[in-house]
C-alpha cells in the first residue's frame, strides 16, 4: 500500500455548531493532517439529490444529474458473499416510518436494533408478497435484503441515508413503475401489520418495523463502484486478507497502489444530530486512524494520504505527501475543515 484514501462521511460539521465542536475536539493528528494538506477543489451537489455526496463519489457519479441514487446493490451483494444472477437488483431494507405533524418521516435504520430472528420472520412474510408478484427476494443480513425486479429499469430511487429525517414523499421511488412499487410496499406493510412481531417489539420499547425502503437499483452488467476496503483500524488494514490479495493483483497489472477505506463512524450520530456521540466517534478515528496514519506518512511508509471529508452535500479532499509535513511553520489547525463553504 503506497497511497491511502480515507473517505469520512459527515466529518464536516453542520453550520452553527463549528465553534462548539472545535472547542471539544482533542484530535491533534487530524489537525496536523488538515493544516498541512493541499485542499483540492470543493465538490457539491443539490440539496434534493437522491443520495449523499459521498455515495455519488464512491460510485464515480459526482458529475451529471442526481435524480437517482447510485447503482450500489450488486456491490453490497458481493460484499455479503452473494452472487447475483443476471437481472436488475435493488436493495430492500426493513425500516420504520413515523408520523410527524403533517407528513411521514423515515427513521435511521441503524437505531432500530433488528435482530436476526426478527429479520428472518419479516423476510419470509415479505417473500410471500414478492413471490406472488413474480419477483425474487434474497436475504443478505438482518438489515439488508435484495429484490430482483427485471422490469423496473426506469425506476428512480433515493438512498435511505439521504431520505432519513425528511418527508418521505419527496424521496419515494419515481418513474414508470412507481405505482407497482407502491402496491408491493403496501402489501408488505399490511402483512407485517397483521403479525404479532411488532406488538412484541413495541412492548419492549422498540419501534415497529412497519415498512420497506427500496434503493440502489443495478443491472448485473453495470460497472462496479470504487473498490472499498473495511477495517477496524489502520493496523488491522495493513494485515487485512482482502488488501493483501488486491495488492498482489495490482503488482501484476499496474504500478498504481491506492487503497480506499470508507470510515462511517460519524454517520449515525450526524444523521440523528447526536453530537456527543459524534465527538466520541471522532476520538475513536483519531486513535485508530489519524494518529497511526500520520506516523506512517512521517516514516515514509506511505507515499500519499488523501482525506475525503463530507457532509450531506459537500465534499472536500485534502492530500498530503511526506513533504507536506516538512512545513514545520504550519500549526496544527482544523479551521480548513470547519470553515468550508460551497461554491
Amino acid at each position: 500500500m503506497k497511497n491511502l484514501e480515507l473517505i469520512l462521511p459527515f466529518s464536516i460539521p453542520p453550520s452553527g455548531l463549528e465553534n462548539d465542536l472545535l472547542k471539544a475536539m482533542q484530535t491533534p493528528a487530524l489537525a496536523r493532517l488538515i493544516a498541512s494538506a493541499k485542499r483540492m477543489p470543493l465538490r457539491n451537489i443539490d440539496p434534493f439529490s437522491k443520495a449523499l455526496v459521498h455515495e455519488y463519489f464512491l460510485a464515480n457519479e459526482l458529475q451529471g444529474a442526481h435524480d437517482c441514487d447510485p447503482p450500489v446493490t450488486l456491490n453490497r451483494m458481493r460484499d455479503m458473499g452473494l452472487q447475483p444472477v443476471d437481472g436488475r437488483w435493488f436493495t430492500l431494507q426493513p425500516v420504520h416510518i413515523h408520523i410527524a405533524r403533517d407528513h411521514l418521516v423515515l427513521t435511521d435504520q441503524r437505531r432500530l436494533d433488528i435482530s436476526e430472528q426478527e429479520s428472518r420472520v419479516l423476510f419470509e412474510i415479505a417473500k410471500t408478497a414478492t413471490d406472488e408478484a413474480g419477483m425474487t427476494l434474497q436475504y443478505g443480513n438482518a438489515s439488508t435484503w435484495f429484490l430482483r425486479a427485471d422490469g423496473w429499469t426506469g425506476l428512480k430511487t433515493a438512498s435511505a441515508d439521504a431520505a432519513c429525517g425528511h418527508n418521505v414523499d419527496i424521496w419515494m421511488p419515481d418513474g414508470e413503475h412507481a405505482r407497482a412499487w407502491r402496491k408491493l410496499q403496501n402489501e408488505i406493510q399490511m402483512m407485517w401489520f397483521a403479525h404479532t412481531l411488532n406488538d412484541e417489539r413495541e412492548a419492549q420499547g422498540k419501534k415497529a418495523i412497519n415498512s420497506v425502503w427500496l434503493s440502489g437499483g443495478a443491472d448485473t452488467l453495470m460497472e462496479q463502484e470504487k473498490r472499498i476496503h473495511t477495517a477496524q483500524s489502520f493496523a488491522d488494514l495493513l494485515f487485512a486478507p482482502d488488501l493483501q490479495n488486491t495488492q498482489n493483483a495490482q503488482n501484476k497489472t499496474t504500478s498504481t497502489d491506492t487503497t480506499c477505506v470508507l470510515l462511517e463512524h460519524l454517520t449515525e450520530s450526524a444523521i440523528n444530530s447526536d453530537w456527543g456521540q459524534w465527538l466520541t466517534q471522532m476520538q475513536t478515528l483519531e486513535n485508530d486512524w489519524f494518529a497511526p496514519v500520520l506516523a506512517a506518512l512521517k516514516n515514509r511508509q506511505l507515499n500519499s494520504i488523501t482525506l475525503h471529508c463530507s457532509d450531506a452535500h459537500l465534499l472536500a479532499s485534502f492530500k498530503l505527501t511526506p513533504w507536506s509535513l516538512r512545513q514545520f511553520w504550519i500549526k496544527p489547525r482544523l479551521q480548513a475543515l470547519f470553515t468550508l463553504k460551497p461554491t
